[in-house]
């Protein structure tokens, strides 16, 4: 909306315009009459990135306090007692009883909070503070009741302490509720009453610490319960804007040693439209507008976290104005750290407060005009309330490449073009100068009246200063991509050929990755399918002798973070849900060699998926190197639901191998509804071949009853036309998938049949491991008995969504051997054998396997 800023303080200009640094005043005392005319949409609210940082630290906070109450509860119980022993001291040096400390903490101090914040006239943050209390005490009270009524005892004991003759579990909600209500009512620095309070509570805590009132993971918990209450009610509501608009932006400018006269935020031109009776937001406006593209371009460029402006100076020259905003640069901050952290190449030092933004921003700007690279000339910079404006000059006529017309870059126009980008790049490098975020939106062109065409280099926001070889190839990998993205592969490698020697070019070819390319290029090259190939193949026709083998340029990348991930969930997973001494009791009672047979089955089956999986697949396979996959999945089953790891990691497998994503998929489907059949089948074989003399012995009446029942059920939900109807929709695109391959397989009868007969291999290993369980506490029950309460168990089991079905797999297994007349006891031992034997045991062999493969490249 326009805006009119009255007369206010500003010092006047002591000197021309120059591109010097000019100094930032704060005893501005000279009144300017000058009105400035403004077009502009201030954020009164806003939401920091930094709150969305806090939560996440908090939280992860929580998780390790109480990880450590359990695991390190000697350590902490030791220092609490530790600090214990200073109780006798600090009862004859305190003067006030710690009843009144408790007391300031609890209501004198929230409440003079309070006050401060009405006579400021924040109403709205008293209600902010006032809820985030609310919710604080809500944590702190939800927290309490989990942990003493869903807590092991182990766990209540690291958060309890002995105190007038009883264990007594110390969360106190209270101060959780003190802690959110000081986070949302402002800074220390800024709030007296804030400051006092956060000292008071300190003290206060570690006195009720010393004296033995409450356990140290209790008084952290309870700290980070409040941060996370505060912060989340921050987000929410988000927090009063102190950013520079209106007359603060207007001082900056100023401060800057300019007398703008109009400023027009760049996406907010549209606005202006409507104001008629300002003479002078309609100059500025049209005067905008006619070189909007580069305005544009600067804004699209800040990626949304910087604010642009169009700016008339008081003598008609105009200019732009970028204004960075501190709540804005913890996102820059964490994405630079990030991006460091896991590509080579980028420095790891980031600058953290706003003045050190902006002052490296001056630096990179003026050390890019020192090197003649034609960039956007930083003019001067001032500071205001939580922003920075700096002056640019404006790039008159000037077009960016993302907006530049396709005519503009055919033939002979076009190549010269592309030579004063190569060019200008050319002049920062040789300076150490490197750019690192080459856009469509930071090269601006614009031709001279003789048609010869200049381009400018803005946005050095991430730059570089004495930059690495590597560093400076990314660059040119980076305009190489975005160049074939407008005039193809084949002219863009041309280009580059013409002004590179040809040692840059041959270090080009395994740098064509799209992870080396800034996020906007990166989407487009995607989009196009294909480029990065031609890219090579041009280069390679160029350069007979380059290399385009791709060199690794992360440091870690997804397939690290899912192992890491893995490892951390399936280590999670052993300490919580395993009872080592159930296992160990089970183990001990058992027959050793009926141990051992059933983990040797057990172990067959992955030579059987192996087997099915090599059959299957449109390519020709290692069946060693199959078998390890099948082993790796061993390990992947630990974090994942029940058989999607298996099946995700034998895609991923067969992606490896070169074969098509659509194949892959097709084959994994072929693999697990013929595993559904083959079950099917051996069921039914088992029944007509297992009994006594002539007759077939069939299983037993609560299996048969069992399989009557499941079958029913199924039967008569199959007559409801909607169930069934879903039930369709469901198996439809598993059966369209699994058809064409499945079709290809019938003209390959060995290989159906090598497929086949691996599920057998794989179903009989289970069911015989399952039969050696039985077997090692001295029990047996007919084959057919054990392979349905196996097949049934583990397959009703499965549908648990828990990491390899744990809980779930074993409360049917458990139940379907008491129901075929095993005792409970000894019911509950084979079932804790045989997922030891089966699937326990089995985790760091298929971690060692997804280890080798992926050094060796094979996932």
């Amino acid at each position: 909306m326009p805006e009119t800023v009255p007369p206010s303080t500003a010092a006047s200009p002591s000197g021309p315009q120059t591109a010097a640094l000019r100094a930032v005043l704060f005893d501005d005392t000279t009144p300017d009459v000058d009105l400035v005319r403004i077009v502009d949409t201030p954020e009164r609210r806003v939401r920091h990135p930094s709150d969305v940082l806090g939560m996440i630290a908090s939280a992860l906070g929580i998780a390790l306090v109480l990880v450590l109450s359990v695991v390190a509860h000697g350590t902490t119980e030791g220092v609490t007692q530790d600090v214990r022993g200073f109780a006798t001291l600090l009862a004859q040096i305190l003067i006030v009883p710690v009843n009144v400390l408790e007391g300031l903490v609890t209501i004198v101090l929230p409440v003079a909070v309070l006050v401060e914040l009405g006579v400021r006239r924040l109403g709205r943050q008293v209600v902010e503070s006032i809820a985030a209390a609310a919710l604080g005490m809500v944590l702190g009270v939800v927290t309490l009741l989990l942990v003493r009524h869903f807590g092991t005892p182990d766990f209540v004991r690291g958060l309890s302490v002995f105190y007038e003759g009883r264990w007594r579990l110390t969360i106190p909600a209270y101060v959780s509720a003190v802690t959110a209500l000081l986070t949302v009512a402002g800074p220390r620095t800024r709030r007296r009453t804030v400051r006092w309070s956060w000292n008071v509570l300190v003290i206060a805590l570690l006195v009720v610490l010393i004296t033995g009132r409450i356990s140290l993971p209790g008084v952290l918990l309870s700290l980070l319960l409040g941060r996370l209450a505060g912060q989340a009610v921050q987000y929410l509501s988000g927090v009063r804007s102190e950013r520079a608009y209106g007359p603060a932006l207007v001082q900056a400018v100023r401060r800057a040693g300019f007398h703008p006269t109009a400023l027009v935020r760049v996406r907010d031109l549209g606005a202006a439209s409507g104001v008629d009776d300002l003479a002078r937001i309609e100059d500025v406006v049209a005067v905008t507008r006619s070189s909007d593209p580069a305005a544009v371009a600067l804004a699209r460029a800040g990626a949304g976290d910087n604010r642009v402006y169009a700016m008339l100076n008081d003598d008609g020259a105009r200019y732009d104005v970028v204004v960075l905003d501190g709540d804005r640069q913890v996102v820059g901050l964490v994405t630079r750290l990030w991006r460091a952290l896991r590509m080579r190449g980028f420095e790891g030092r980031a600058a953290i407060s706003l003045k050190a933004v902006a002052e490296r921003n001056a630096l990179l700007s003026y050390a890019a005009a020192g090197a003649g690279v034609r960039t956007p000339r930083l003019l001067g910079i001032g500071m205001a309330e939580d922003s920075a404006a700096l002056v640019l000059e404006h790039a008159r006529r000037a077009v960016s490449l993302r907006d530049l017309p396709d005519s503009e870059l055919e033939g002979e126009r076009g190549d010269a073009v592309l030579a004063e980008a190569w060019e200008q790049l050319r002049r920062a490098h040789a300076a150490g100068l490197t750019h690192r975020q080459i856009t469509a939106d930071v090269l601006l062109v614009h031709r001279d009246d003789d048609d010869s065409p200049h381009v400018w280099v803005a946005g050095w926001e991430q730059g570089e200063i004495a930059s690495s070889t590597l560093s400076r190839r990314l660059d040119l990998t980076q305009l190489l991509a975005l160049l074939a993205l407008r005039v193809g592969a084949r002219r863009a490698v041309a280009s580059a050929v013409r002004a590179l020697p040809d040692a840059d070019m041959s270090a080009i070819g395994p740098l064509l990755q799209t992870i080396a390319l800034p996020t906007e290029t990166r989407i487009e090259v995607r989009r196009a399918k294909g480029l990065m190939d031609e890219l090579r193949t041009a280069l390679v026709e160029r350069l007979p002798e380059a290399n385009v083998q791709p060199t690794r340029l992360t440091r870690f990348g997804a397939r690290t973070v899912l192992t890491l991930a893995l490892t951390i969930v399936a280590v999670a997973v052993v300490v919580t849900t395993i009872n080592f001494e159930q296992i160990r009791d089970a183990v001990l009672v058992a027959n050793p060699w009926w141990v051992g047979a059933s983990f040797a089955f057990a172990g067959i089956t992955w030579i059987g998926a192996a087997l099915t999986l090599v059959a299957f697949s449109p390519g020709r396979l290692s069946i060693v190197r199959a078998t390890l996959a099948q082993m790796a999945g061993s390990f992947v089953a630990l974090a994942t639901p029940a058989g999607i790891g298996p099946a995700a990691l034998n895609l991923r497998f067969l992606s490896r191998k070169g074969v098509s994503t659509p194949m892959a998929v097709a084959t994994v489907a072929l693999v697990q509804v013929t595993q559904f059949v083959v079950t099917v089948l051996l069921l039914v074989v088992l029944s007509l071949t297992t009994g006594s003399g002539s007759l077939v012995e069939l299983p037993s009446t609560a299996i048969l009853i069992a399989v009557a029942i499941t079958a029913g059920v199924v039967v008569a939900l199959l007559l409801v036309p909607a169930i069934r109807r879903l039930a369709w929709e469901k198996a439809r695109p598993t059966l369209e998938q699994v058809w064409p391959r499945l079709s290809q397989m019938l003209g390959r009868p060995t290989r159906l049949a090598l497929g086949l007969g691996g599920n057998v291999i794989m179903t009989m290993g289970y069911v015989l491991a399952f039969d050696a369980s039985l077997h090692a506490f001295g029990q047996s029950l007919p084959i057919v008995d054990v392979a349905v309460i196996y097949l049934v168990g583990n397959t009703l089991g499965a549908l648990i969504p828990t990491p390899g079905g744990v809980g779930g797999v074993e409360g049917a297994l458990i139940a379907g051997l008491t129901a075929a007349g095993v005792a409970p006891g000894i019911a509950f031992s084979v079932t804790i054998l045989y997922r030891v034997v089966s699937y326990w045991a089995r985790v760091p062999i298929g971690w060692v396997a997804m280890r080798y493969l992926e050094s060796k490249n094979d996932l």
